[in-house]
């Protein structure tokens, strides 16, 4: 009940913010969100406090109850187009594959990859042409037909294991794209280093955890991980 109400949520964030939507995946302890951040830097913090909060907030008064319902404050990836927003698209997709709760990505309902191979024509989540476009596809059509045979193809060479890239990196791309955003970040990347880890690049930092109260107010929990991003072809893993 509550990954279907995170996903309403995520609509209603849509609609309300014009968040853009690429992929995403709910599972029992964790949220995956990858998203453009197309309109400026308030859309996703905005995006989040309200599909969090809400949540949080239906949650506590079904369960009558007060507190924190999210352990941690969500972390923030920049990812680069193409190959590696791609790889990232596949990673976000098996995501229940890796926990051994489904075979394959198409049996987990609360997730991106059945929309993604079967658009829909009301209640759309996921921005079908971007995800051609920015993955460098001619059309949804052979983006939607490489996408498929990434992912069995992941699932049949068992390249499919968990990968801190992407859940605790502020950058991944290509070396000039992560030493951008350092230089972007500033004073902020400070203490962060340019790793190499499998043909790609990655901007670490040290993660810090947080208690976010989900009572009737709520905090805004955007603020510590929202970044002045300001380079082309950016996306977010959240």
């Amino acid at each position: 009940m509550d990954r279907r109400k995170w996903v309403q949520w995520l609509y209603k964030a849509k609609k309300n913010y014009g968040l853009v939507i690429l992929n995403y995946t709910v599972t029992s302890n964790h949220i995956h969100l990858l998203v453009q951040d197309e309109k400026g830097r308030d859309v996703i913090p905005q995006s989040i406090k309200l599909v969090a909060g809400r949540t949080g907030q239906e949650y506590n008064l079904r369960k009558k109850r007060k507190g924190a319902f999210w352990e941690d404050r969500y972390h923030a990836t920049a990812v680069e187009s193409e190959q590696h927003l791609l790889r990232c698209l596949v990673y976000i997709d098996l995501n229940m594959v890796r926990t051994g709760v489904v075979s394959h990505p198409s049996q987990w309902p609360f997730g991106g990859y059945n929309e993604i191979q079967k658009p829909r024509r009301k209640c759309i989540l996921i921005a079908y042409q971007k995800l051609a476009e920015l993955t460098g596809y001619e059309s949804y059509d052979a983006f939607r037909k490489a996408h498929k045979e990434f992912v069995n193809e992941s699932l049949g060479n068992g390249n499919n294991y968990r990968q801190t890239d992407w859940s605790e990196s502020v950058a991944v791309g290509s070396k000039d794209f992560v030493e951008t955003i350092k230089e972007k970040l500033g004073l902020r990347a400070k203490g962060r280093k340019t790793l190499e880890n499998d043909g790609r690049f990655q901007l670490r930092e040290k993660m810090v955890s947080y208690i976010a109260n989900s009572d009737s107010k709520n905090d805004n929990i955007g603020g510590l991980n929202t970044f002045l991003w300001d380079v082309n072809r950016e996306f977010t893993d959240s």
